[in-house]
């Protein structure tokens, strides 16, 4: 877009302070009115849409979708160093449970935390502690030689994992033009699969080389293991130095009542966006916050810690009352659902395809030591891996172009009930490959529902409560992940059809809920 057609749809981006918020807001008021005759003021979106779309954006993308990434690396790492690190350590089946769990339980206790001190202490800053947080205690992790330290230390790496991921969605779909949001949030969510496939590529790369690490069964020990977890870290760590060089949401600063702040921030958004054009030339000289934002401001400014406490109670409160009280309990209905099934199933693959290569069906009993006496090659396990996590792509493409196209809650509610009746296809899984072929046609199609959900979790919200309401979310999603992870464990040899019929139906109710939620495509941010 040129400069003069910039400065001849200004006029679009006007917007005066209504009566009501005048006779509310009394002093923000008389500030409005003095900005109104020094130049043209607009709302948040207004500004927004002003500032343009393109190269700041795809700065953005990238950045965002980087941590993105490494909260993926980090998850799914522990899948493929379970099964060195449990000889190398002496690990039991039960220790094996928690070591797989321990890190949906620390994303329960951080997804909560994190994402409520968004709302108070700001995006950016949260992004920074809670990547620090990830990227440090990983690698802190790969060092222990004592299994309960190592758990714990994954534990606390959880926690940063938990934080990052609900702020990240939140700090990136703020800076969004409303005719962009969708399709922007739907191609962030694809750097998940990336991250899945990028570690599926490092544990194949790095674990089976023995040889790069050393062994001391008397003393201190650094197998290949080890240095694929520190590995891991390194995006997380690289994350951290981006967002030191990237702003706050102008969004938040706006309901902190930093307009000048906020308003800088869009000037240099917009000469990111318009080759040749100065800062100096954007076509807002003032925002004009609305009357939440302005209530937020009058509430918030310069609050003690015990205060920031106290509306990170009231924002989760909040999400409770109307008119967000049947959105919130949907979305967490919808969400524990598809963690539970998703997480439940997808975490047992590679122990369906090793009842498989034994010559059994997929709910056959697992006999662990025809395990220990095949010869399926010791690599096999991360080339399985790496294609399911390829075939996550047909579906992320998928979502990026039907996202504008279609209604949210439709590609919800079809990707849920299809992903529940491809379940039942697994009693009739015979050999390897129709469980590779099963694990990457559940994971194509509920990475539909996934994308979907990052961008409503972003749209119902107000920018109040929208971090505390995305933290919340993250929480209900652990349980999830947690419960189904257990539940299949305890069942899948007792009566495999029970947690195979529970996911299905799980997963059909979650797509039915989904079909109460308002429709917010293309529609202004709170």
């Amino acid at each position: 877009m040129s400069t003069e057609e910039n400065t001849s749809t200004s006029v679009s981006y006007t917007r005066l302070v209504a009566d009501d918020d005048v006779e509310d807001f009394d002093d923000a008021a008389k500030v409005d009115e003095t900005n109104s005759t020094n130049g043209v003021g607009a709302s948040y979106s207004e500004a927004v849409e002003a500032s343009g779309f393109g190269k700041f954006h795809a700065l953005l993308l990238i950045v965002c979708g980087w941590a993105n990434m490494s909260d993926a690396v980090e998850i799914l790492s522990v899948s493929f160093l379970l099964p060195d690190a449990s000889v190398d350590m002496n690990i039991s089946s039960v220790e094996k449970g928690l070591l797989t769990s321990i890190i949906f339980v620390g994303m329960l206790v951080g997804g909560y935390l994190w994402g409520s001190l968004a709302d108070v202490r700001g995006r950016r800053q949260i992004l920074i502690y809670s990547l620090s947080c990830n990227a440090f205690f990983g690698a802190a992790s790969s060092v222990c030689q004592n299994f309960w330290l190592f758990l714990f230390m994954r534990f606390l790496s959880g926690v940063g994992v938990g934080g990052s991921i609900p702020v990240i969605f939140s700090y990136f779909g703020e800076f969004q033009p409303n005719n962009h949001r969708g399709k922007m949030i739907s191609a962030l969510s694809t750097f998940w699969m990336a991250g899945n496939i990028l570690t599926a590529g490092l544990a194949w790369a790095i674990i089976p080389r023995e040889h790069l690490g050393y062994h001391n069964p008397d003393g201190f020990s650094y197998e290949s293991w080890r240095i694929f977890v520190a590995v891991c870290c390194i995006p997380a760590a690289s994350s951290v130095l981006t967002f030191l060089l990237m702003p706050e949401s102008p969004k938040f600063l706006l309901e902190q009542g930093n307009e000048e702040k906020s308003l800088d921030i869009m000037k240099k958004i917009y000469s990111w966006n318009h080759k040749g054009v100065k800062a100096s030339d954007y076509p807002i000289d003032y925002l004009v916050p609305s009357s939440k934002d302005k209530q937020h401001t009058a509430d918030g400014r310069k609050m003690t810690l015990r205060v920031q406490f106290g509306a990170l109670f009231m924002a989760t409160k909040q999400l409770f009352k109307r008119p967000l009280t049947g959105i919130t309990i949907a979305m967490l209905v919808i969400i524990f659902n598809l963690s539970f099934g998703y997480y439940g199933l997808f975490m047992w693959f590679p122990e369906l395809f090793k009842r498989v290569e034994n010559g059994g069906s997929a709910c056959s009993y697992f006999n662990e030591s025809a395990v220990t006496n095949s010869t399926v090659p010791s690599d096999r396990i991360y080339v399985d891996g790496f294609f399911t996590s390829l075939s996550n792509l047909p579906g992320n493409l998928l979502t990026i172009f039907l996202m504008d196209k279609l209604s949210r809650k439709f590609l919800i509610t079809s990707s849920m009930i299809v992903s529940g009746i491809s379940v039942f296809f697994i009693w009739f899984l015979k050999t390897r490959i129709q469980v590779l072929i099963m694990s990457c046609v559940f994971g194509a199609i509920s990475v539909i529902t996934w994308n979907t959900l990052n961008v409503v979790g972003v749209e119902l919200y107000p920018t109040s409560c929208r971090s505390t309401a995305l933290g919340v979310q993250s929480v209900f999603n652990r349980m999830g992940a947690i419960l189904g992870n257990l539940m299949f464990g305890i069942l899948i040899d007792l009566n495999c059809s029970v947690p195979m019929i529970l996911i299905a139906v799980l997963l059909a109710v979650g797509g039915f809920t989904a079909l109460t939620l308002p429709n917010t495509s293309k529609k202004e941010l709170k």
